[in-house]
């Protein structure tokens, strides 16, 4: 299968080089990478530019956002970039994060995947982060039935149902609510073990945390849902502000009447996908 990696980078001279060398060592090699360098001022551009002259494969795009970090628009505004310089001869596409190492078979694992399943539409593996001994741990916050946006796999047919990455927070989660809705499936592989080089959130801050609960109302799931996400993400974080910044955001997002990433069907469907998996997690 052909597919295409758009990796998204501001200031990973630290990490982008272990990336990539875990890209090019992959037995099933991507048709194209695009780096989309986004105002780096370390030696990023550099390091990908040392890459990409000596593997045809690789390019370097080199754009500017705005100067803040917050998780979601930054992103997927890079990553919709790297879109553009690409074609639509792919079978799938992959949104890679600049501070991962994929193990060699990952990908060749992926496309097993979109060729076993017809209705695969996403998927992925799982992530691993090391502790202050060295030791690999796995560390992946969500159901395992989810995928990290840090290295989610796309079906072609799955990204144009969906209409692309949500521009905003939660656009890793409204990706695959949606993705079910319009039929397809969410497959992980724990086989696939992916190391992240770096903590999960450890630059999400108050900020972050409001437009967490304002995706969680402009995805439809209602103040209960809501309720019991937001108190499920402060109980694995051990940090009780998570659920009263979550609930502000919320109603923040409420009171000034912010548009919907979803239509009220999908909605629907999502709310009903959520209420089906908290009553499974409640009986099990």
């Amino acid at each position: 299968m052909k597919y295409y990696i758009i990796i998204p980078a501001h200031n990973e001279e630290a990490c982008i080089s272990l990336t990539l060398e875990s890209v090019i060592l992959q037995t099933l090699p991507p048709k194209k990478v695009v780096v989309v360098n986004d105002h780096s001022n370390d030696s990023t551009p550099e390091i990908v530019e040392a890459f990409a002259q000596s593997v045809p494969y690789i390019e370097l795009l080199n754009t500017t956002s705005d100067k803040s970090h917050m998780p979601g628009s930054k992103v997927i505004n890079a990553f919709n970039k790297g879109m553009k310089a690409l074609d639509d001869n792919f079978d799938f596409i992959v949104k890679l994060d600049a501070d991962i190492v994929l193990p060699k078979h990952y990908f060749q694992t992926i496309s097993k995947i979109f060729t076993e399943y017809p209705k695969a539409g996403i998927a992925g593996g799982f992530a691993y982060e090391q502790d202050s001994q060295g030791n690999w741990h796995l560390n992946h916050p969500m159901s395992k039935t989810h995928v990290r946006g840090a290295f989610k796999s796309y079906s072609k047919n799955c990204l144009e149902a969906i209409g692309g990455l949500k521009n905003a927070m939660g656009w890793d989660t409204v990706d695959e609510l949606l993705a079910q809705y319009h039929g397809f499936q969410v497959i992980t592989d724990e086989s696939l073990q992916v190391k992240h080089l770096r903590p999960t959130g450890t630059s999400y801050n108050r900020k972050a945390r409001l437009l967490q609960g304002q995706a969680m109302y402009t995805m439809r799931y209602g103040l209960l849902i809501t309720l019991i996400a937001s108190l499920k993400m402060a109980l694995k974080s051990k940090r009780p502000k998570v659920l009263f910044d979550n609930l502000q955001g919320y109603f923040q997002a409420s009171s000034r009447g912010e548009t919907f990433l979803v239509s009220s069907e999908e909605g629907e469907f999502i709310r009903g996908l959520r209420w089906k998996n908290i009553k499974s997690k409640l009986t099990n």
